[in-house]
């Protein structure tokens, strides 16, 4: 089986999460489950436990697994992605989304603590987060799918009431996980071994990525802003690439706009943890006393008809300063939206923040800052954080019979939505920082968004694509996107946002690529505040010969590493604290078993040969001068 995803570990302070198999694998007959009734066999009825389950989607619930969970009559489970998605939804994370690393605590606004007011994702079922002691991979084939099918069909379908006869078939599934407990014990374990092992062993790895953040006037990387300048922040988390196009609708701007892409904020705010601390730390070029606002594009993919909530901070709102400041905040972005397809409206002072990276500022200082989303309480969207979560859930819909060419220039109904938003928060982000209030000639491309759209959420390898990365990044390109976090370099996803925010905010510069590649060596590059690539350029026509060229930007990447680690507090309740475990070898396979009666008698047999085997040796050794003895030569006489 080749394209399968596995359920791996992953561990904080106190717990340990996801899924192992042993060491050697675990192994078990297949058993079919489409429905509730099929689990019958499994857990009670069927004569050659352990099973491994091949689960219908639709049945991986909380309700489902943990039936599964809680006996021995189940070695590992295969599931089959549900055609179409699910209709009552599913998430597999938390009700209360990275619930007490957000800002609201017994310590400020205790009254909106642990969702108290708000259960964000009321489909949260929470089985990311248990712990299973058995291997869970994902079927992502649905032919590999229909194979396992045929062979449970030919082999282990009961008949008439009875159990199946031998062979049968089973399969095996290698998962095996090295570390064990809480990130406070392995990570323990890997310091141990740094130094007391001629050859460390690690077990587990801090979650890392890189935050990818821009400025629309450079600013010195590896110095500091001054104190009486004041920047507008604009963020979001990875994979919602509306932001970029603000860059592309603002042309003149008298204060500096600072935009964000934060990575791994689903595990406890790694990415904005970091980029504050660093702050707090002087070890990035602004301090939080330069920041003038804060607006965050949160989940606005699916909003109901035109409407668009602003949400704020209930508890810094009763600060008179932060009030005013919040409600100019306000005023301009419902401004901005008269005369576009986007209706602005307030949720109001009583309800607090969703979970944003805006909570991570607010935990260091009173910010005036909004988070914009789809929806007024709990989340429009029923795939939360599962594999459902796809383009078909936003509503990306092609036209049959499209090129790929054609489809990746195709604007769907979706990239017009998003364009609008984009419009909405470019005209405010233009009249925030200075500039005149009529704002009607800015206007987002619904066509890039909808490059954007294709690239980073169907096939990221894309003429588009492939003509604005460097040649030694190419092979990033795969067809699918990487969503999930690393534990060293950037994915595929954080330098593809790299770099489709310097192709849209970056300049065309005439340097040679040697120049390029070492800006050092040419003239009034000023290295400090510009980041150089190399770029591959598209296709001459009729041709497979790129033109190539130098784009200048002030693109950056700054490590998303939880602080946690840097102090090597690994039981911190402040900052995140996940890792992954390290493993061996990850793979699945199926095969024909047996009868246990058939396996003995074989065994017994080859005891027998072998134990014969022995016995005729040790004859013929005993016996050697006999059976192997040169007869003379009757030719030679002796006298």
């Amino acid at each position: 089986l080749n394209k399968t995803a596995p359920c791996v570990r992953l561990l904080n302070a106190t717990h340990q999460i996801g899924c192992q198999s042993s060491i050697s694998g675990d192994t078990g007959v297949i058993h079919v489950v489409e429905k509730e009734e099929d689990l019958n066999w499994v857990l009670a009825d069927g004569p050659h436990p352990p099973y491994m389950i091949l689960l219908d989607g639709n049945l991986f619930n909380r309700k489902v697994l943990m039936q599964l969970k809680g006996t021995s009559r189940v070695s590992g489970l295969a599931v089959s992605i549900a055609k179409p998605n699910p209709p009552q939804g599913f998430s597999p994370g938390l009700k209360c989304p990275n619930d007490g690393f957000g800002v609201y605590s017994k310590d400020y606004g205790p009254q909106y603590a642990h969702c108290n007011t708000t259960v964000w994702n009321p489909l949260g079922s929470g089985i990311s987060y248990e712990d299973f002691d058995f291997p869970i991979f994902l079927l992502e084939d649905a032919n590999e799918t229909q194979v396992i099918k045929q062979c449970y069909q030919d082999h282990n379908v009961p008949r008439d009431g009875s159990g199946p006869e031998y062979p049968l078939c089973a399969m095996q599934l290698f998962s095996h996980m090295h570390a064990v407990t809480s990130t406070v014990t392995c990570m323990r374990r890997n310091s141990i071994q740094n130094t007391f092992s001629i050859n460390p062993e690690t077990v587990c790895d801090p979650l890392l990525d890189y935050n990818v953040w821009s400025t629309l006037q450079p600013i010195n990387s590896s110095g500091k802003v001054d104190r009486e300048k004041e920047v507008i922040i604009v963020a979001t988390r990875v994979g919602i690439s509306l932001i970029l196009l603000c860059r592309k609708a603002i042309h003149v701007l008298f204060m500096c706009d600072l935009f964000f892409f934060l990575l791994q904020e689903t595990f406890d705010y790694i990415g904005s943890s970091r980029m504050v601390y660093d702050m707090e730390k002087d070890k990035f070029p602004l301090r939080l006393d330069n920041i003038h606002s804060f607006v965050e594009l949160n989940q606005v993919a699916l909003r109901n008809g035109s409407v668009l909530w602003m949400h704020t901070d209930p508890v810094s709102w009763m600060n008179e300063s932060v009030q005013t400041q919040v409600r100019n905040l306000l005023d301009i972005l419902s401004d901005s939206s008269v005369g576009a397809n986007v209706t602005l409206r307030e949720v109001g002072y009583s309800q607090p923040l969703p979970p944003s990276s805006f909570q991570r500022f607010l935990r260091a200082r009173h910010i005036p800052g909004v988070v914009l989303t789809d929806h007024q309480a709990a989340f429009q969207n029923r795939y939360y954080q599962s594999m459902y979560d796809t383009p078909e859930n936003i509503r990306m819909q092609y036209p049959e019979g499209l090129s790929p060419e054609e489809t990746l220039e195709y604007v769907t109904d979706t990239a017009k939505s998003l364009a609008e938003v984009a419009t909405v928060v470019a005209r405010a982000l233009y009249r925030l920082a200075g500039g005149a209030n009529n704002t009607s000639a800015i206007q987002a491309d619904p066509k890039t968004v909808t490059r954007m759209l294709y690239g980073f959420l169907i096939k990221m390898n894309n003429s588009w694509f492939q003509s604005i990365i460097k040649p030694d990044l190419k092979g990033i390109l795969g067809d699918v996107p990487q969503h999930y976090v690393a534990v060293s370099s950037p994915v595929n996803t954080t330098y593809l946002v790299q770099y489709v925010l310097a192709n849209l905010t970056g300049t065309v510069v005439n340097l040679t690529k040697e120049e390029c590649m070492n800006p050092d060596k040419a003239p009034n590059t000023e290295k400090e505040l510009y980041d150089y690539a190399w770029v591959q350029g598209s296709l001459e026509p009729n041709s497979t010969t790129r033109v190539p060229y130098c784009v200048r930007s002030t693109v950056h990447l700054t490590k998303a590493l939880s602080p946690a680690f840097e102090l090597r507090q690994w039981g911190s309740t402040e900052y995140s604290t996940w890792t992954e475990s390290r493993w061996k070898e990850i793979r699945a396979r199926i095969f024909l078993v047996a009868s246990k009666e058939l396996e003995i008698i074989t065994l017994v047999v080859g005891i027998a040969i072998l134990v014969f085997s022995l016995l005729a040796t040790h004859f013929i050794n005993a016996k050697a001068d006999v059976l192997f003895s040169i007869p003379r030569d009757p030719g030679a006489v002796a006298y």
